[in-house]
């Protein structure tokens, strides 16, 4: 079992999503440590580039550490908040656990509890998403229910929801410095060199179903395609 869970979550100005996004992390922290009272949790937000108010809504939850720069991309982002956490934790490589999610995403308040318990037989675990339904996106929901399949077993790989064991982690050389898909990059080297691996439809998350995205050919483009369809 981990002794250490350390999450992160990057943001390129996110001032309007992180707070909700922060307060949700912090309410699945708290049920972690209620049922495992001897794990230690941190919590990493990576600023990239931001210019907005970003940095003032992550540190104004208490005991968030917060690092800043001009990282360049997602992939980059991830990866200076990893190995942040990593060169930080009281715990082996081995015994600590990443839970990587976005400043656009709400986690349920067993999300660390669920990641902690497939961490104790697993290296990388990967969860499902669902956006956030409106009145606006009523049939582009429709058509993403329709298409995405949420159960165990599942295909999807999302940076939102995806965790990996610290020591995986470090061996595979982690998040590379891609402007997209560098949780699925992360995911296949781990596969490759042999990590087991799970995907969980119990372990699900709710983001942001907004079609202008942080990244390119990201979550929201694949929204954004689903709308055209819809029109």
């Amino acid at each position: 079992m981990p002794g250490h869970v350390a999450v992160v979550v990057p943001a390129r100005d996110e001032e309007e999503w992180l707070p909700a996004c922060l307060a949700a992390i912090d309410a699945a922290r708290i049920h972690l440590l209620r049922t495992v009272p001897r794990v230690l949790v941190s919590v990493t937000v990576v600023l990239d580039r931001c210019t907005d108010r970003s940095e003032a809504a992550a540190r104004s939850m208490p005991g968030v550490s917060v690092i800043s720069g001009n990282f360049g991309s997602v992939g980059a982002a991830r990866d200076a908040g990893v190995r942040f956490a990593l060169a930080r934790s009281r715990s082996l490589p081995q015994r600590t656990w990443v839970a990587n999610t976005d400043a656009d995403t709400l986690v349920p308040r067993d999300w660390l509890v669920s990641h902690h318990r497939l961490a104790s037989t697993h290296d990388v675990v990967l969860g499902t998403v669902r956006p956030t339904l409106t009145a606006d996106n009523a049939e582009r929901f429709q058509l993403w229910s329709a298409a995405y399949m949420p159960d165990d077993g599942h295909h999807h790989i999302h940076g939102a929801n995806l965790g990996v064991r610290g020591s995986t982690y470090e061996d595979i050389g982690g998040f590379g410095p891609l402007a997209q898909d560098e949780d699925v990059d992360l995911v296949h080297r781990a596969r490759e060199a042999g990590a087991r691996w799970t995907a969980s439809g119990a372990l699900r998350v709710t983001t942001s179903s907004r079609t202008v995205g942080r990244v390119p050919a990201g979550f929201s483009t694949y929204l954004e395609a689903l709308g055209v369809r819809a029109g």
